[in-house]
């Protein structure tokens, strides 16, 4: 049994508390999701017990300590090597976490980590490697030892984050196509890894100088689209790998008196991501105690009079947190429905003394086993000189190579560790009926893999297609929204634009288009605001039909969240799907009535 190394001042003060009892690594990947939670191969509960093993991505000299300004890193090539690589050999720290109970690693990278082809030295196993290369072995031997990682995208260059330091958005420093390439190469790269379960996009989409990250307005700013695009070419190249979007963390200005906040996963609420694999959505949040819902945190004081989460009672905490991020997994069987992964969360260490600090950490624990949900403390590994250093890692390594762990000693955090850890569900957790929005607010967005292999199907038109395996459900009157849910699989596709398959006048006076007999709708066209047309697959479809009006008012038969904010829409039941839709020309062709089918 591998001896634990502390300094023996320590070791002779110190109350011994045992570490986690782990549990037994029996899981198979790839992960997926199933309504709120993620899943193994074999359809068992994984839930993500995880923390951030960071420095890769830029954070200080190894030889220095993070409260020294001259450590912290400003734009030069730093370190890019997970961190106490020079302090540790790798399987030493891989213990340590084994100890601590995580079952996964969140690895931080830069854009400049992948490129940069200096080699590293100085290092315990690795020296000679490029800082990639580096980041290939750890990513080996963490899967080798049955640790599950994400792949996180933290920074474009590789330096400490996260102020205004030219890493706000994923594109501050390079371009979209350049960041959505450089991910494609990443998921290329772990791909026959299939303990290499996720992406997780960007790190803490946030202001610049000038400009705000925005959710949902179609231009270079916009964080909803640009995480779905990579999302897409992700799932294009890796389909196994589950994808992490992140919420907006902040915008405004924050001084008293204008506008600013963290939006964090607020606008999900209606307009959700649908990827070409359904299953493989997580959305994620970061809390902190000295930051708050309209406090950045970035000061040692307070940029603005608002209250931090550990301001907050915690009742107020539990409804802010919810407002902003648990809703997502906590109210079921909506278009947005996902599972929820605080992938940073953290406080102050062993000599934290702030009696608001230590109440906040305990609330937020006690909150995160109450919802079950997925989490990450940030960070798993700090240095530590003499008990000064990264005070908030959970396991820390002096320049001689001791180790302080939170189990070593008389770490105040270690009880609420331990609850975590133990907590959540397990099993099998059963299939669940899956709603997914589609947008053509302000481009295509064709879900389907079978129909993304196919020529344009209308050219000129914006498209939306369901996922392979759902059918369309629903339509707003205007704004271009669509619904998809869970469907029969489908094969070979229909164009319909006019009244040809039409049997009998299921909306009288109104221009109808119908899918033919057998078959159902998987998308729709828009030109303009105006409808255009749909797209049908054959499936296995019942006989009965009904029309369901929304061109006054929504007609909708359950709420599975508002998929077309401000606009009226019409939806099939669970049990339907849509075969036609009518509209007219009076005003402007916009979609006035469906025509629902019983699926078979």
């Amino acid at each position: 049994m591998r001896a634990i190394r502390v300094l023996a001042p320590l070791l002779l003060a110190a109350t011994l508390v045992a570490p986690v009892q782990a549990e037994p690594v029996s899981w198979t990947g790839p992960l997926s999701t199933r309504g709120r939670y993620i899943v193994d191969a074999n359809g068992d509960r994984f839930k993500l017990k995880s923390g951030n093993w960071h420095g890769a991505s830029g954070t200080w000299n190894g030889s220095g300590d993070i409260n020294d300004p001259a450590n912290h890193h400003s734009g030069e090539k730093a370190d890019q090597v997970p961190l106490a690589l020079d302090r540790a050999h790798v399987d030493e720290i891989i213990d340590s976490f084994e100890e601590l109970g995580v079952n996964s690693v969140r690895l931080p990278f830069s854009n400049q980590m992948i490129k940069e082809t200096q080699p590293v030295t100085g290092l315990k196993d690795f020296s000679g490697k490029t800082p990639l290369q580096v980041y290939d072995a750890v990513v080996e031997r963490l899967t080798q030892r049955k640790i599950a990682v994400i792949l996180n995208n933290h920074t474009n260059t590789s330096r400490w984050c996260c102020g205004v330091d030219g890493n706000e958005r994923w594109n501050t420093s390079q371009s979209t196509d350049q960041w959505i390439n450089d991910w494609a190469f990443m998921a290329n790269r772990y791909k026959n890894n299939k303990r290499v379960v996720g992406a997780d996009l960007y790190n803490e989409v946030r202001r610049t100088v000038w400009d705000d990250p925005n959710w949902g307005w179609g231009n270079q700013h916009d964080w909803q689209r640009a995480s779905q695009q990579a999302a897409d070419r992700i799932m294009e190249t890796s389909p196994d790998l589950l994808v992490m979007v992140e919420g907006i963390n902040w915008t405004g200005i924050p001084v008293d008196g204008l506008p600013h906040g963290r939006p964090t996963l607020e606008p999900v609420r209606n307009l959700s991501h649908t990827l070409l694999s359904t299953n493989k959505l997580v959305y994620a949040a970061h809390f902190y105690g000295y930051t708050g819902p309209n406090h950045t945190g970035a000061t040692g004081s307070g940029e603005t009079s608002d209250p931090r989460y550990q301001d907050l009672t915690a009742q107020q905490l539990t409804e802010t947190v919810r407002r902003q991020a648990l809703y997502v997994l906590q109210e079921t069987q909506k278009h947005f429905t996902a599972p929820v992964w605080i992938s940073e969360f953290g406080v102050g260490g062993r000599d934290e003394t702030n009696p608001k600090a230590r109440a906040w950490f305990e609330n937020f624990v006690n909150y995160l086993i109450e919802t079950d949900a997925d989490f990450a403390y940030w960070p798993l590994v700090g240095f530590h000189t003499n008990r000064g250093g990264n005070g908030w890692a959970l396991m820390h390594w002096d320049a001689a190579g001791n180790r302080m762990g939170l189990f070593d000693g008389d770490d105040w955090r270690a009880a609420a560790w331990r609850r975590l850890v133990a907590s959540g569900r397990t099993g099998q957790i059963p299939e669940v009926r899956r709603w997914n929005m589609l947008t053509l607010d302000h481009a295509d967005q064709v879900q389907s893999r079978k129909v993304r292999a196919q020529p344009d199907w209308n050219s000129g038109a914006r498209k939306g297609v369901c996922p392979d395996g759902e059918v369309l459900a629903g339509l707003s009157h205007t704004g271009n929204r669509g619904l998809c849910t869970s469907g029969p699989q489908w094969t070979e596709t229909t164009v319909v634009k006019d009244e040809r398959y039409v049997q009998q006048d299921w909306a009288s006076t109104f221009t109808k288009v119908q899918c033919p007999p057998g078959t159902a709708a998987i998308g729709y066209s828009a030109r303009g605001s105006a409808f255009d047309g749909l797209l049908c697959a054959k499936a296995p479809t019942g006989t009965a039909t009904r029309t369901v009006w929304f061109d006054r008012s929504d007609s909708r038969p359950q709420d599975v969240g508002d998929w077309a904010s401000g606009h009226y829409k019409g939806q099939c039941d669970q049990s339907e799907h849509v075969a036609g839709v009518a509209y007219t020309g009076r005003d402007g062709r916009k979609p006035a009535a469906l025509l629902c089918r019983k699926s078979a």
